[in-house]
Order: C-alpha cells, then structure tokens, then sequence
C-alpha cells in the first residue's frame, strides 16, 4: 500500500498533486464553465423575448395614429376665406321689426378652387339667401349667445340648399348688427 502513495518519479506524493490541481489550475476550468452557463441563460432569455414580442405585435392591428374627435382637436384647420357678399340690410320678423346688418364671410377648404369659383358663381343665390334667412328670424334668436347656433346653421343649409360640388366648412360675421327701434 505503501508504493500506491508515493510516486517515484516526480519525488512527491498523490496528495500533494490532487491539492496542486485543485488549486489554481482548477479554478480556470470552473470559472470558464459558470460563464458559459451565464452566456447560454442570457442567450435563452433574449430568444424567448424576441420570440414573444414577435408572437404579440403579429396579433394586434398596426395603428399609427389614435383618431381625436373634432371637439378636442388641438389645431384648426386653416381656411381660405370668401368675403365678397358684401353687407346684408334686412327686417327681423317681429311685431316692431329691428334692423339687421350681416357682413358674412365663409371658409372653405384651403386652396380649394372649385370651391371658390362655385361660391363666386352662386353670389347672388347665396346674398338671397341670407337676406330671407335673416329676415325669418327674430330679435331673440340673433343674441350674442345664439351666434354659434346661427353659425352652423347658415354652414348646413349653404352646403344643403345653394352649393352642389363642394361644400363650405365654416361661417364668419364679419358684422352682425342687430338695431331695435
């Protein structure tokens, strides 16, 4: 049993060559063994997140842009403006009629010119219009605080009533003088 402990050759024992192994040239086997499972956990991760990232936008629809409704719209839209009705004389309808003076101008679509040449070549339309409109409506209804109502419907009914291809988007009172006697 003796001669299994001792080696001839080198002079030392086997216990001092296990402990010679163990020791730094056991250390960089070890280390490099850890790193490698590191590196292959990292490697495992990054798949599945690309794999699951992939699986979950290939299921949603693509929507670049979230739709606002026209209320909360940070911007207006810009328009070009016709302002050449001139200003509007008329009667309310009243027991003890007041006078009215409307200077309108109306908005339409930016460098739209088949807008443009369709108001100019309704003008005298569009004037007779406004004056009957104005006529037909009484002291009461053309207040300061009926004048976005007033508004939009004047947009409705041209866009309705008088314009066929295109449309206008906004009414404006350049004047509105409502004068009671």
């Amino acid at each position: 049993m003796a001669d299994n402990d001792i080696n001839f050759d080198e002079g030392t024992t086997e216990s001092t060559v296990t402990a010679k192994r163990k020791g730094l040239g056991g250390l960089i086997p070890g280390l490099l063994k850890w790193i490698l499972i590191a590196l292959g956990a990292v490697i495992l991760i990054v798949v599945v997140v690309f794999v699951t990232v992939r699986i979950v936008s290939s299921n949603t629809s693509r929507q670049t842009t979230i739709p606002i409704s026209g209320e909360y719209q940070a911007q207006r839209e810009v328009l070009d403006w016709y302002s050449s009705l001139g200003a509007i004389r008329t009667r309310t309808s009243d027991d003890i009629p007041a006078s009215v003076i409307v200077n309108i101008f109306l908005g339409y679509k930016k460098d739209d010119k088949a807008a443009a040449s369709e108001i100019t070549e309704r003008r005298v339309e569009l004037v007779d219009y406004l004056r009957r409109y104005f006529t037909q409506k009484t002291i009461d209804e053309l207040k300061p605080q009926n004048e976005q109502k007033l508004k939009i419907e004047l947009r409705n009914a041209i866009n309705d009533e008088i314009l066929s291809s295109s449309k206008i988007r906004d009414v404006s009172f350049q004047q509105l003088d409502v004068i009671e006697q």
